[in-house]
């Protein structure tokens, strides 16, 4: 399958392009500075451009069979590059006719809000990263609304370590026995998992340990 990775230099992002060209995909990497990710392969292409940058985003588009969104603001609480982004890459999907899209956001948010415990819900989303869970709403909101073959991925807090496919997936919202933690690597190999499994297809949902 030809894919294109929206946010391929984030932490997710780069290892999402080494599990899917590991699983056989052609993958294209698209970020600012795509090279950064240090990343080498026949069947990778690197793709300079900026999510926020309409044109750019739908030329990068055409010719792929799916799209993947790893898109993340790095340090800043105020970027509004989820929403904004994907909504460039929906309206790209669209002029050219691909369907698949892939998004990842965060565990907490519309309906798994109440898989979260008191430090999240109050702390971490409820004040300091109150901005960043807002545009990873409005992100799934534009998802939905999209009409396109979708699926969008919630995991919890990001940690290092392998990817052991032991934890949880598609538990409803009233789960609370969760440690809140996967790996980074746990979260490329689901989302390289999403290109050929429909299980989840026009669903969103959660992975945790």
């Amino acid at each position: 399958m030809k894919v294109i990775i929206f946010g391929a230099t984030g932490t997710v992002g780069r290892l999402a392009v080494k599990q899917m060209l590991a699983d056989g995909h052609e993958v294209t990497a698209f970020a600012r500075w795509p090279e950064k990710m240090g990343i080498r392969a026949d069947a990778l292409t690197l793709r300079a451009g900026d999510a926020l940058d309409p044109p750019a985003v739908s030329k990068a588009v055409q010719g792929h069979d799916a799209v993947v969104v790893t898109l993340g603001a790095g340090t800043s609480r105020k970027s509004v590059i989820r929403s904004r982004g994907t909504m460039n890459v929906i309206h790209a999907m669209h002029e050219h006719g691909v369907r698949r899209l892939i998004c990842q956001s965060t565990l907490g948010a519309h309906e798994s809000w109440g898989n979260l415990n008191f430090f999240w819900k109050r702390i971490m989303f409820g004040m300091l990263l109150k901005p960043v869970f807002q545009d990873h709403e409005l992100q799934e909101t534009l998802v939905r609304a999209s009409g396109l073959d979708w699926t969008i991925v919630r995991p919890s807090a990001f940690i290092d370590g392998p990817a052991s496919g032991v934890f949880k997936e598609g538990f409803p919202p009233t789960e609370r026995r969760l440690s809140l933690k996967i790996s980074r690597k746990e979260v490329a190999a689901f989302l390289s998992r999403q290109l050929s499994d429909r299980q989840y297809c026009q669903r969103a949902v959660g992975i945790s340990t």
